[in-house]
């Protein structure tokens, strides 16, 4: 909108030249998103509270801490991160572009999901909200109508392409493949961001940590010079899209605030299948799936755990861990939550690191 401003009324102002620069507009997103989840987290949390009489509904099978540290603690705080990363990223960004509609409308889709979920959740004081079948069928069409969006706008040679970390020219062509390929990206990544979302602070670091790394992944892949340089896929006007990881990154560092053991609001599915949904869909349209992978390890690990639990107990009575998630099971051997939360932060940041080095190695 901004841009928008500068193009048609305020070009003749030097200084407002920055407007046409993704830096700029990006950390603009950022400081826009933080000032906004400042401003409106205690209003929000408050009502959301007064709402809750109860708080969210805390699994009688988990870590017997839990149901005294975490009673009566509000969900749906992903309200917040929506609302901050919507307005930041209308107010800077380049609303003629496509990627950055579709990205920001799955985001809330999934979001409204979400808050679905929570809702039913609180109004029958149950951990289980929307059954699996449903909240599935309608994660999929999502996934699909973001799939079959971004085809419209990347170009044919790559529109449905599968490209690989460390191979520059290897590109396979997937045709209708494409879409159960989007699903599970989109979805998976969805679902994998909601199992990691079970400690204060948990989730929303690592969702930052990625968003950092797709952040510069999106503007070299998005920069014809840079692309070409570092031998990646070059996606056209995908470079827009830093605007939404900047805002996501500025809300995310103001849940945080809240968020921080011990915790004031919980995300909630509102908030972390939005997220999820939004960096599985930005991983889709940039061409770097597999490197969201490796960048969002942890998610990958913790969905894998409870993969893992679920089908060994299934054929064999036995579980592999005390308890999945695999954050829990560490709570269950005795790990403080605050010890869990930091070294997972830490795994993060590694895997962030190693996803990055497949930029340059190829």
């Amino acid at each position: 909108m901004l841009q928008f401003l500068y193009f048609y009324m305020l070009s003749e102002i030097k200084v407002l030249n920055l407007f046409r620069y993704i830096t700029f507009r990006t950390m603009g997103a950022i400081i826009t998103a933080l000032i906004i989840s400042f401003c409106l987290g205690k209003p929000i949390i408050a009502w959301l509270k007064s709402k809750q009489k109860e708080g969210q509904p805390i699994r009688d099978d988990g870590p017997a801490s839990h149901l005294i540290t975490k009673k009566g603690t509000p969900t749906m705080g992903g309200c917040l991160i929506l609302l901050a990363v919507s307005i930041s990223t209308l107010l800077w960004g380049d609303l003629s572009n496509p990627f950055l509609w579709i990205i920001l409308l799955v985001t809330l889709g999934f979001g409204a999901l979400g808050a679905i979920d929570d809702y039913k959740k609180l109004t029958k004081n149950s951990h289980r909200g929307i059954s699996g079948k449903t909240k599935l069928f309608w994660q999929s069409m999502l996934a699909i109508a973001a799939a079959y969006a971004s085809t419209c706008f990347t170009d044919a040679s790559i529109a449905s392409g599968l490209t690989f970390p460390f191979f520059k020219d290897v590109v396979i062509n997937l045709g209708w493949f494409f879409y159960p390929w989007a699903i599970l990206v989109i979805v998976g990544s969805s679902n994998a961001v909601n199992l990691t979302d079970g400690l204060d602070g948990l989730a929303i670091v690592p969702v930052m940590i990625c968003a950092v790394c797709f952040t510069i992944i999106a503007y070299l892949v998005g920069n014809h010079i840079f692309a070409h340089y570092l031998q990646l896929h070059h996606v056209a006007n995908i470079g827009e899209v830093c605007i939404f990881l900047g805002s996501l990154i500025g809300s995310g560092l103001g849940f945080l605030w809240f968020n921080a053991p011990p915790a004031k609001v919980f995300m909630g599915d509102t908030g972390s299948l939005a997220a999820g949904g939004a960096l599985g869909t930005i991983a889709l349209v940039t061409k770097h799936e597999f490197v969201l992978c490796i960048v969002g390890g942890l998610f990958v690990l913790e969905a894998v755990s409870v993969i893992l639990q679920v089908g060994y107990y299934k054929m064999t009575k036995k579980r592999i861990f005390l308890m999945a998630p695999i954050h829990h099971h560490f709570e269950k051997l005795g790990w403080a939550e605050s010890t869990v939360v930091v070294r997972f932060w830490i795994i993060a940041s590694i895997l962030a690191l190693a996803g990055l080095a497949t930029l340059k190695i190829r």
